[in-house]
């Protein structure tokens, strides 16, 4: 995750504004391009025929990608590659192209420093594919960049679909400034939610991730871009992966809504033993919140694209755990079979507990939704320490129960969501902030080592009782002391309040929920507590 930073902050720039260049149609090979873009020749595709290549590719010794001059893309580092930008007025299905239109045009990143690896792209239209050509000339360059001298098979780094072409209440040519999704770096890929920004991402795959080998990280080689012909149709788009571990082919619907939602089949191949195989996995940012701001770290109240994971069983449980930065890495694993869904989710959205001008309120929850039984396994949270906000430092993934073994094969069927919420939310109240600070009572001696939680709920029944309910708590070591629920003044909210004696440093993990008349009135809310960290002086 060492490149993070540089791909956090490359997604945010967009292509220069440029006026679309109308020549005469160009043969019907080169159908979906525009004027001055450069196709190869059409080869037939379908995703049968992909996913036989990703099982071949398996078969095979792997060889590691394309990295052209490695000496001099290094030198595109952070500023240089600001500076170069794609021309919208070539961009792939978009207005000034012959043949094939989409609604949402795609474009192109150039390679540099944190992202030298040359992908393959394509334009799929007519059941053919054709491969775009690189050229230095697609991209608004200064005209002493190091990026002139790269060859002429360079490649691109990636792509991005810009919004519609013609949006309601949006200006004329409002689309070449603003995308919706972006797949960049390895199997990175990530999309704005309800809120219009970007935040957390998605992989194709996370292959050992904190486990005793070295992760891996498998890349998209090759990419299909097929056109939309209408703004609720999605854009597909197939992909090759391929690792050291494993290959796969991959189908991606894209649909531009309230938010993205993206259908997603994946076909992986292993080539030799994973120790841990995390599927469908997330990665976001988490430095601190209310409950774990430390003293003095930053001016700002808190700084995270997700504050906390949720889960819906397969037995239809409701569970939101906050999440930590740890002290060192902490992989946190929920047993499951068939789990109806998983996400990051971003709950808190007032500006005023972030007050940072790259709204961080606005970041969008992804969740992931399986279309076909996973069977049994686990959905792994892995924490990574952080002291700043420019590193992805949360996983979260599906494991199968099952060892991954070479010669393994796996098919899965799932949605992503990117949206401002979970898509299916319960009729239960839910978790709103976890605080925690010394316990005991004020005016008495706090007795060392006893912590105070203050858990907050609201929705549900919440707003409608007439008496507080009670909270269910259990913790795996320690005593709790002194549990109650009283409303949060000037708000519908409920809060459970309780008292954490513990001796060690081992971490407690702590369940609770609020109840009446033996009814469960809220999700369950899990917490990791690590005394040797956490512990209020």
């Amino acid at each position: 995750m060492s490149y993070s930073l540089s791909r956090r902050r490359l997604l945010q720039w967009s292509g220069a504004v440029a006026a679309p260049a109308l020549l005469a149609p160009l043969p019907r090979w080169a159908q979906g391009a525009a004027p001055g873009m450069r196709l190869g020749p059409a080869t037939p595709f379908s995703f049968d025929v992909l996913t036989a290549r990703a099982e071949a590719l398996a078969e095979a010794r792997y060889r590691p990608p394309y990295r052209p001059v490695p000496d001099l893309v290094r030198q595109i580092d952070y500023d240089a590659h600001g500076k170069i930008r794609f021309d919208p007025a070539l961009a792939l299905f978009g207005p000034g192209s012959a043949g094939h239109h989409s609604v949402y045009p795609a474009t192109f990143f150039h390679l540099g420093r944190y992202f030298g690896t040359s992908v393959k792209m394509h334009a799929l239209a007519d059941g053919a594919a054709r491969e775009i050509l690189y050229s230095p000339d697609y991209f608004e360059m200064p005209a002493a960049s190091v990026a002139r001298r790269l060859p002429p098979d360079s490649g691109f780094a990636g792509f991005r679909l810009q919004e519609a072409v013609v949006a309601d209440g949006k200006p004329d040519g409002w689309w070449r400034t603003h995308d919706w999704v972006a797949f960049l770096g390895a199997s990175y890929f990530r999309a704005i939610g309800a809120l219009a920004q970007y935040g957390l991402s998605a992989r194709g795959i996370a292959v050992d991730v904190a486990a005793a080998a070295p992760e891996e990280f498998p890349d998209f080689t090759e990419f299909y871009i097929a056109p939309a012909a209408a703004p609720e149709d999605p854009v597909e788009v197939f992909a090759l992966l391929d690792g050291p571990s494993v290959t796969g082919a991959y189908r991606f619907a894209l649909t531009r809504g309230t938010g993205v939602v993206m259908e997603v089949e994946k076909h992986l191949f292993l080539r030799r033993d994973v120790e841990r195989l995390g599927l469908a996995p997330l990665t976001s940012m988490y430095w601190f919140s209310e409950g774990s701001r430390p003293y003095r770290v930053d001016w700002r109240p808190e700084v995270h694209d997700s504050d906390g994971l949720a889960l819906w069983t397969g037995a239809g449980e409701r569970l939101w755990r906050p999440l930590n930065n740890p002290e060192r890495v902490i992989t946190s694993t929920f047993v499951d079979d068939s789990p109806r869904g998983f996400g990051l989710l971003q709950r808190d959205r007032a500006f005023a507990h972030y007050l940072d001008g790259v709204h961080y309120e606005r970041r969008p929850s992804l969740w992931v939704e399986p279309l076909e039984p996973w069977g049994a396994g686990a959905v792994q949270l892995v924490e990574i320490p952080t002291d700043d906000e420019i590193h992805d430092n949360v996983v979260a993934f599906w494991v199968p129960r099952e060892p991954a073994r070479a010669g393994n094969r796996y098919r899965l069927r799932y949605r992503l969501h990117w949206l401002a919420d979970e898509p299916y939310p319960s009729a239960l109240a839910r978790v709103a902030a976890t605080r925690i600070g010394r316990g005991g009572e004020p005016g008495r001696p706090r007795p060392p080592g006893l912590v105070k939680f203050v858990v907050e709920f609201e929705g549900g029944r919440l707003g409608a009782l007439e008496a507080a309910p009670e909270p269910r708590i259990t913790a795996s070591r320690g005593e709790i002391a002194r549990a109650f629920c009283e409303p949060v003044p000037g708000t519908p909210r409920w809060r459970a309040v309780f008292d954490l004696a513990t001796e060690g440093e081992a971490a407690v993990e702590l369940r609770l929920y609020l109840t009446q008349a033996q009814t469960a009135l809220s999700e369950t809310w899990l917490y990791q507590f690590r005394p040797a960290s956490g512990t209020p002086s």
